[in-house]
């Protein structure tokens, strides 16, 4: 690369002296707080740094561009962002040191958090969700219509993640006003852009989502501006999403600790000359718009500012270790307020019971939007979602592609930006395909900078209509061990309509089970009206002395199948109705009242949610035990498909001959 193709051409339009200082004032700045953080990285008093140095124009000039009030979501390189919104430097020396006055309270470190006050969504490590967190808070600033655009980051490796490819997909086809702003700068981590791609441009790409795309010199800071500003203008007027491909360089490692050994020299001289704060010097003096006394006494006083900032933060006390702040943390503080039912009743089916909760719920959250494949026009696969369109809108019933994490991020999106989501996984095998953002998301949001992820997901799930290993499974173990999920799985028409409104109205993330074998199998006097059932609160089914029978979902018809068909066995039958909160109080009172316990679960049992109900009981009432505590599952294979290996499969099966050996004990 010749020296002459480096060196910058900044042109200046009629943009004022002081929007031209002033753009250098925000570049400069994160610049010499880096300078500060390396210093304090090799004396040990920051833990890790990713730099930024060389990509200032970047993050300056896009957050620069955008108004204070429109979102944007950077990534670990974009310093720039935080300082161009004046996020106070005190804080951000407190968030990378771990204390309380930082963003997470020492949960989470360097960039990964976010803050309301300042429109800021920080990343997790995980990259690529970012982007469908972005086209979440787009799809909500279209329906709030306040003509506001969001700008989200990636650097060049991460568009090699599905969600990258997934979010544009999303983007586009629903005409999100978001600015996907990809940094490529050279390298990720020590991968080089000629094994991570085989396209001439990144921007090329954007053509193949029908997306317009630009490629913008990374290091020239009005160019950045220019094109951004004015791009963002005609975004607010006329909605849709745009992909921006910033050239650029690292000039440091992925992270200091990576080193730079892995570039050749010859590539960081050549960049060295295209450091976008010292041409971007160069020309304001030359220019006669800066001097170089005025440039010397900004870099002092920004140099004061830093060491004031840092000593603040230097002699703030480390964080206060206190358990139940941690506890009360993970999940958003919730007090239902129970609206009972009315007395007006009808019998209808359990799938009914869904669709009417899912339809009060779109009538009284008018924030509310609902997405899956194919929920539209087509009702859904089971026609759950049936006549919602007309009742609602296209605008709040959504189709979307089959693109499974995108749409849980944008889901998470809507909650950043204020409405609510629910998310129909078509079968709740296919939420596999989402998993990070659940677990990752969803679940770690509030407890790591107190933003409340409003999601539930709905998951039809099941065996016992011979669907096989891929439309078949129960798969609530994968989710009720992640702290920050709620999960619920009814297994009656009455508490199918009053847990999902709970849900709704509960603040936090909801894995929403519905019975596949029981949406027309079951049916009971359901409330016409809206009303609600806590969570926590397992349903005593039967009364009895002998044994405690425990289970959810399908299990729970079975063993009253079961109970029915032994009439000599008076048992406590205990649905648990919800799995994360579970009732341990109900199950602990009838296990110390009767001695004996069996749990029943239409899961495989290994790692099942079972063999933790089975060791709370062991530790909390073994001394009311008369026999071991039983646990009984279906096999440790993937359901079947033919109708008799599926039979043998399932729990049912084995669960009489459990229960009698039990009673008999």
């Amino acid at each position: 690369m010749a020296e002459e193709k480096l060196l910058l051409n900044f042109d200046r339009k009629e943009y004022s002296d002081e929007l031209l200082v002033s753009l250098y004032t925000k570049m400069l700045k994160p610049r010499l707080i880096e300078e500060k953080m390396l210093i304090l990285l090799r004396q040990g008093k920051i833990s890790k740094w990713f730099s930024g140095i060389g990509q200032e124009a970047i993050s300056v000039g896009v957050t620069s561009a955008l108004g204070n009030e429109e979102y944007i979501l950077p990534m670990h390189r974009n310093l720039g962002v935080f300082t161009t919104r004046e996020v106070p430097m005190y804080r951000l020396f407190s968030q990378w040191q771990g204390k309380a006055n930082g963003f997470t309270n020492g949960r989470d470190r360097s960039f990964h958090f976010g803050t309301q006050d300042y429109k800021i969504v920080g990343m997790i490590s995980h990259l690529g969700p970012q982007l469908g967190v972005a086209c979440g808070i787009g799809l909500g600033n279209i329906l709030k219509k306040n003509k506001q655009i969001t700008a989200v980051f990636s650097g060049e490796g991460g568009t090699s993640e599905g969600d990258f490819h997934e979010a544009l997909n999303i983007a586009s086809i629903w005409s999100l006003p978001v600015l996907f702003c990809i940094e490529n700068n050279g390298y990720g981590l020590s991968t080089p852009t000629s094994e991570q791609y085989n396209c001439k441009d990144l921007a090329d790409r954007g053509a193949g989502y029908g997306m317009e795309a630009h490629i913008i010199d990374g290091n020239n800071i009005l160019e950045v501006y220019d094109k951004v500003y004015n791009l963002a203008e005609s975004m607010r007027q006329n909605p849709r999403p745009i992909l921006l491909e910033f050239k650029t360089f690292r000039m440091r490692g992925h992270e200091e600790a990576s080193g730079t050994k892995y570039v050749p020299d010859e590539l960081m001289q050549q960049w060295a000359l295209k450091d976008p704060i010292n041409t971007y010097r160069n020309y304001l003096i030359d220019n006669g718009i800066l001097s170089e006394a005025d440039d010397i006494h900004n870099r002092s006083n920004i140099k004061t500012e830093i060491e004031e900032h840092w000593q603040k933060a230097n002699d703030e006390g480390k964080i206060s270790v206190d358990l139940s702040l941690e506890l009360n943390d993970v999940y958003k503080s919730f007090k239902l307020q129970q609206t009972q039912p009315n007395s007006t009743t009808q019998e209808i089916r359990l799938i009914d019971a869904i669709s009417e909760g899912l339809k009060e719920g779109m009538q009284r959250y008018d924030d509310l939007v609902i997405m899956g494949q194919d929920i539209a026009d087509y009702g859904g696969v089971f026609k759950i979602t049936e006549g919602f369109v007309d009742d609602f809108g296209k605008d709040r019933v959504r189709n979307t592609p089959i693109c499974e994490s995108a749409v849980i991020s944008t889901a998470y999106g809507l909650s950043v930006n204020g409405l609510k989501a629910v998310v129909e996984m078509q079968f709740a095998d296919f939420v596999s395909s989402g998993f990070n953002p659940i677990v990752n998301l969803l679940a770690k949001s509030h407890y790591r900078w107190g933003q409340s992820a409003d999601v539930v997901v709905r998951m039809p799930c099941g065996g016992g209509v011979c669907a096989g290993p891929f439309h078949s499974q129960t798969n609530e173990a994968w989710f009720t061990k992640t702290p920050g999920l709620k999960v619920v799985y009814p297994a009656f028409p009455v508490d199918a309509k009053g847990l999902l409104l709970t849900s709704i109205e509960d603040p936090n993330p909801v894995l929403f089970f519905e019975h596949k074998a029981l949406y027309r199998s079951v049916k009971q006097e359901v409330p016409a009206d809206y009303y609600t059932i806590p969570f926590g609160k397992a349903a005593l089914l039967r009364t009895g002395n002998d044994i405690t029978i425990i289970s959810y979902g399908a299990g729970v018809h079975w063993a009253l199948e079961i109970a029915d068909s032994l009439t000599e066995i008076n048992a406590d039958l205990i649905d648990l109705r919800t799995l994360q909160p579970l009732d341990t109080e109900t199950i602990l009172a009838s296990v110390r009242k009767t001695g004996k316990a069996i749990i029943l679960q239409e899961d495989s049992l290994f790692g099942g949610i079972a063999s933790d109900i089975s060791a709370l009981i062991m530790e909390n009432c073994f001394q009311y035990l008369d026999a071991p505590v039983k646990r009984v599952a279906s096999l440790e294979t993937p359901i079947p498909f033919e109708p008799s290996l599926e039979s043998q499969y399932l729990a049912k099966n084995r669960f009489k001959k459990e229960l009698l050996e039990l009673y008999k004990y």
